[in-house]
């Protein structure tokens, strides 16, 4: 049981620490130095009692919107061989002695002691009482999950901005490689990654990695806000299959176009995978018609982000009236029943597995839009209009690629053989022909503020395919 030392001296102390450290990480969403704030910590046991073992809940206030960030740390009386790069810092304590401090995700303590509390075979304990279990974190192991991993060896994924992700080789005969994900930024609710991908796994969908289960926890709600005191309760992190041996469908469409190659059949099946998960989602979970105030609220967000979009490209305000037809269309259009989706769909979430084909990943949805947003019901057009964006960027790379490749007949060709094996499983996206219109016009203006703000030189790709679009439209 973790034993704390609650009148020790720390120098410097674990916030001042972070300080320092948290501003340079990829995925802290600020900008410059952090102002930090702690808002709750929980502990994991080391079975050896050498490693300390802390996730600390902080809230930055550096902003003009305040951010909920989880930091798991690893307290050590020696360094890590081989860590580091994962070396938060070094501080005096007054009991213990000099502390090295790692970012946890690279500790094989951590990891363990993570995915044991994940399975359900440890209990996290309390953070600021000793030989206390927190009753407020837990692990719910999924129930469709076989086996029971046990840690080999890990390695944390570069490159990863919003979250971390580890990588376990589990000890033979325990089970296959997995994937732990940790949140790190948290907001109160249920994260979609899991409550969708969960319910796809039970339903033993092929199309989706099987779920091993995660962590869910309370932490204390920022007072600031001035709303009740309280306990904030969301999702910690997730673990799944890893899918070995993988390239995703962006990787493979950007090959196969570049070389001339047809992607019509994989196109096609790509189409039938997306069309069956739709159907097992709208199956497993919640799904409605769309009342007229849905509609409304769905439409309002499309004029919201024209006007964003013009807002940054001047230019576009030529498009308004054009803009606004396309959108009036979709106001009063036949909407296909609501119901849960990916909603942040594009070729970069799918996986070509081999001997298993195409498995859509991180069901997270839009990372801009708040997490009650990502879990209110969707249309399924809009998963649909992201793949079709997608095949457009890919002939939109090769075209300002330094040998320049027209793959304007390879997307169309790709386009028109996804939507015909969507057919195939689910509900023809062309019968909502106006409305799909919408929904591409949509992501299109999205890509616009997003390359106008981080990639100015790739700006005229998404403008160019609004040109196209209202011409099509008009």
């Amino acid at each position: 049981m973790a034993t704390i030392h609650s009148g020790a001296d720390i120098t410097p102390t674990k916030l001042e620490l972070l300080t320092e450290w948290m501003g340079g990480q990829r995925w802290y969403v600020g900008h410059g130095r952090p102002r930090l704030r702690k808002l709750d910590s929980w502990r994991l046991d080391d079975p050896q009692g050498e490693v300390g073992v802390e996730t600390l809940v902080v809230l930055d206030e550096a902003g003009t919107t305040p951010v909920v960030y989880q930091v798991p740390l690893t307290y050590r009386g020696a360094p890590l061989p081989g860590a580091e790069a994962a070396l938060v810092g070094e501080t005096d304590h007054s009991v213990l002695g000099h502390r090295w401090v790692y970012d946890a995700p690279h500790d094989p303590v951590y990891v363990t002691q993570m995915l044991e509390l994940l399975r359900g075979r440890v209990a996290a304990q309390a953070g600021s009482v000793s030989d206390t279990v927190d009753p407020d974190i837990v692990g719910a192991p999924h129930p469709a999950w076989r086996g029971d991993p046990v840690v080999g060896s890990s390695r944390v994924l570069a490159g990863e901005q919003s979250n971390t992700s580890i990588i376990i080789t589990p000890t033979p005969g325990t089970g296959g490689p997995v994937i732990l994900k940790l949140f790190r930024t948290l907001s109160s609710g249920e994260n979609p990654d899991i409550t969708l991908q969960g319910a796809l796994a039970a339903s033993h969908s092929p199309f989706v990695p099987a779920s091993v289960g995660h962590v869910a926890g309370a932490w204390q709600r920022d007072d600031a806000k001035g709303g009740a005191p309280g306990r904030d309760l969301g999702q910690l992190a997730f673990a799944q299959e890893y899918l070995e041996g993988t390239t995703d469908a962006w990787r493979s469409a950007l090959q196969m176009a570049a070389a001339g190659t047809d992607f019509g059949d994989r196109a096609r099946e790509l189409g039938r995978a997306v069309a069956h998960v739709h159907e097992t989602l709208a199956r497993a979970l919640p799904a409605r018609a769309p009342e007229p105030a849905d509609i409304d609220r769905q439409v309002a967000v499309m004029r919201r982000r024209a006007a964003l979009a013009t807002s940054e490209v001047p230019s576009l305000s030529a498009h308004d009236a054009r803009v606004a037809a396309v959108l009036e269309t979709a106001a009063t259009a036949d909407w296909p029943a609501l119901q849960r989706i990916h909603g942040d769909l594009h070729l970069g979430q799918v996986l070509d597995v081999p001997d298993r084909g195409w498995v859509l990943i991180d069901f997270e949805g839009e990372p801009l839009r708040p997490l009650a947003e990502r879990n209110d019901l969707d249309c399924p057009l809009r998963d649909v209009a992201g793949i079709l964006r997608s095949l457009d960027y890919v002939a939109g790379t090769l075209e300002r690629s330094d040998r320049p490749v027209d793959a304007r007949a390879w997307c169309t060709t790709a386009q028109t053989a996804f939507l015909d094996g969507y057919a195939e499983i689910g509900e023809d996206p062309r019968g909502h022909g106006g409305l799909l219109t919408a929904f591409l016009l949509e992501k299109a203006l999205y890509e616009v503020v997003y390359e106008a703000r981080h990639r100015p030189g790739w700006l005229s790709l998404p403008v160019t395919a609004v040109d196209r679009l209202l011409e099509v439209s008009t």
